[in-house]
């Protein structure tokens, strides 16, 4: 009999390496490299953590999963620099585009600013703040 459970910390129950290895061997067995590679980059301003950007690299894209600048750092191009240290680490390495989602209350703008073009919108039902964008940089 299976049993399905629910967990608050996949990372330390193992389930994000059980998924990396299987999507890693399934893409090989289609003949397809996978790669699967988090990373991240921060901003350190006298040794204090004011902006980081999180993702993940796999097959022939790059997905920026988190940015997040302090509060009281904002405006001062922080996020700006974490986006094009992304996309600077990756380009002429092989991948095809940088992507990312985004919601209407967060940041569509600022990427747009970035170069980022908008793929599609999903409205929200209720709440237009909660239109998801997706969004693509081509390298």
């Amino acid at each position: 009999m299976i049993e399905i459970s629910y967990t608050q910390t996949p990372e330390e129950d193992g389930l994000y390496r059980f998924q990396d290895m299987g999507f890693e061997e399934y893409a090989k067995q289609h003949g397809i490299l996978c790669d699967y590679k988090p990373f991240g980059f921060s901003a350190k301003e006298n040794g204090r953590t004011v902006g980081a950007i999180t993702g993940n690299s796999y097959y022939n894209e790059v997905h920026i999963s988190e940015l997040m600048v302090d509060k009281d750092c904002r405006g001062r191009d922080i996020g700006t620099k974490l986006v094009k240290a992304v996309e600077e680490h990756f380009t002429g390495k092989g991948y095809e585009n940088i992507n990312l989602t985004t919601y209407g209350f967060q940041a569509p703008e600022f990427y747009k600013k970035c170069g980022y073009k908008v793929e599609y919108i999903r409205k929200s039902k209720n709440d237009p703040k909660l239109d998801k964008y997706f969004m693509i940089k081509h390298l």
